[in-house]
């Protein structure tokens, strides 16, 4: 794992920086604080050139290399993920109101998502229950899909400009 930070449009690189692997911690704390608190996440997927966003209840794996989501094989997230697995989630802490300029983060998470595959079926799902067991019959429904962002890239966003780079190793 590596992390870049950019304030102010300022980009350091942290790998040379003396505190790095204290300040990393506290980067990765901060990631899964924010993804622990929030129920909802917005989804950006693309088809044929054209963005497309919607809602989607999440759950993060373990070690955050992995976000999971649920959604109808008949949605339109599901055939843009198809066709282009490229992908995005948003989670933020905002509240709206004014304080949420200096007070609200965000965390985006970049990668390329799959359909998760039996033999992890169950253990995700698992997971997934546990942070949102109002959703047991739509997982349990044979035309939900169960699916994995693996995340490449994490940026963090506080006090509303200040942004952080954290790669992550498979």
């Amino acid at each position: 794992m590596s992390f870049i930070l950019m304030p102010e449009f300022c980009i350091l690189n942290a790998c040379f920086l003396g505190a790095k692997m204290g300040r990393e911690k506290e980067l990765i704390q901060e990631i899964r604080e924010l993804l622990e608190s929030q129920q909802l996440a917005a989804l950006a997927t693309q088809a044929q050139g054209a963005p497309y966003a919607s809602l989607v209840a999440f759950v993060a794996s373990e070690d955050l290399k992995r976000l999971y989501f649920a959604t109808s094989r008949s949605t339109r997230k599901y055939a843009n993920l198809t066709a282009d697995p490229r992908a995005a989630l948003l989670v933020d802490s905002r509240s709206n109101a004014l304080s949420d300029f200096h007070r609200a983060r965000a965390v985006t998470a970049v990668g390329r998502t799959h359909e998760v595959d039996d033999r992890e079926r169950d253990a995700v799902i698992r997971c997934y229950l546990e942070k949102h067991p109002h959703l047991k019959t739509f997982v349990h429904s044979p035309t939900c899909a169960l699916l994995d962002l693996t995340v490449n890239t994490f940026y963090l966003v506080s006090t509303f400009q200040k942004v952080m780079e954290v790669h992550m190793t498979p």
